[in-house]
């Protein structure tokens, strides 16, 4: 996903309109010029039984430094190693940097492949634009990726359950305390095994935590891992993040968030928050509203909803589903919901569209169902 996320009185701004000259149309780096460094002390790899998220990385990694001076260098493959960085860099300062999540499957064939890559490129480029960094050839980058997947090959997991995540990374390094668009950068990719985002499983419903998306007058600014600690405190696992004085839902955890409901003309329905500033465009969200509209079986709505008319919803039993949709997780099916000490129980599991959504995604990604969106790496 992609972080860069600046807001202010609980909107996103957009990047100031800075000329960036010749830096907007510099010419990208090439998968072409790509030098590979192969690594001579080659990790064993882990049981996939015993994967957790995010704690084990591969023997290589891509970077591609940048400069306003000399513009793009060629793309290095080398040895997986920490970064140097001076202290003053942006990045560390002024938080100009960004990542994207993606993930590399290991299908019934023993094919790897990627799910809908191109639209994390395409994500990852309005992000360096929105955050002043160079902007750069999506196709070319994700040469690179592939190249890289290519060469780890074998950390992505004989495992149906698992995958290789893919971690790009994207990141100011001009040793400067001025607060300006950086002079140097530097975009990095790592990737590592990974087992199931949550603990308690790839499919299992969780119990979400009301609280409020923003600070504002009179309320604690506290910062995301803030919330989620204070949600387990209260036997949650995630944090339903609301917005504004009418509550408005938009995201649970890191995840979109989807309501599979009757509503109140009688009508099956998807609602997802908009992309109005504060969702995050996912890959995933926007690949279960492409299935669910070349489906046809029930309507699909993107709008605002608020607390309200949700707790309405539920009291009146119209809601059918709650899950929320990302990278990591998948699918998340929500079995409850905890708001201003009243728990709500939704019942996700019985209908099944959540679960038919996995089952649908992941036979795309695992190769049990062919498809454009899981193009063939290797």
């Amino acid at each position: 996903m992609a972080a860069l996320r600046t807001a202010l009185h609980g909107r996103l701004l957009q990047a100031l309109p800075f000329s960036f000259g010749s830096l907007r149309f510099a010419s990208s780096f090439k998968a072409a010029d790509l030098v590979i460094e192969r690594n001579a002390a080659c990790k064993q790899k882990p049981d996939p039984s015993t994967l957790v998220f995010g704690k084990q990385f591969s023997d290589h990694m891509l970077t591609i430094n940048w400069s306003e001076k000399d513009g793009w260098q060629a793309p290095q493959i080398k040895p997986f190693q920490n970064l140097s960085l001076h202290p003053a860099s942006s990045a560390l300062h002024y938080s100009i940097e960004l990542f994207e999540g993606m993930k590399a499957f290991r299908g019934v064939d023993n094919h790897v492949r990627l799910f809908r890559p191109m639209l994390n490129m395409e994500r990852m480029h309005r992000s360096a634009e929105r955050s002043c960094l160079p902007l750069f050839d999506k196709g070319e980058l994700l040469e690179c990726i592939k190249k890289l997947v290519e060469v780890d090959q074998e950390w992505v997991p004989f495992s149906q359950d698992t995958s290789l995540y893919i971690r790009p990374t994207f990141i100011g390094i001009e040793p400067s305390l001025g607060v300006s668009r950086p002079g140097e950068a530097m975009l990095f990719v790592i990737v590592g095994p990974v087992g199931p985002y949550f603990a308690t499983g790839s499919f299992n419903p969780c119990l979400c935590w009301r609280t409020l998306h923003l600070s504002g007058p009179g309320r604690e600014a506290l910062g995301p891992i803030r919330w989620e600690e204070r949600g387990g405190e209260a036997g949650c696992q995630q944090v339903l993040w609301l917005y504004g004085e009418q509550e408005e839902i938009t995201e649970v955890g890191t995840m979109n968030l989807f309501i599979y409901w009757t509503n109140e003309n009688g009508e099956k329905e998807l609602f997802t928050p908009p992309l109005d500033g504060i969702i995050l465009p996912g890959v995933t969200r926007q690949s279960l509203l492409d299935l669910s509209r070349s489906w046809g079986e029930f309507k699909v709505t993107e709008r605002t909803m608020g607390m309200p008319e949700l707790l309405g919803a539920l009291d009146s039993g119209r809601v059918l589903e709650v899950f929320g949709a990302g990278t990591a997780c998948v699918v998340c099916p929500v079995g409850s919901l905890l708001y201003r000490g009243t728990t709500y129980q939704v019942p996700t599991m019985q209908s099944g569209l959540a679960k038919r959504f996995h089952t649908e995604l992941t036979d795309i990604q695992y190769g049990r169902k062919s498809s454009e969106w899981a193009p063939v790496v290797v």
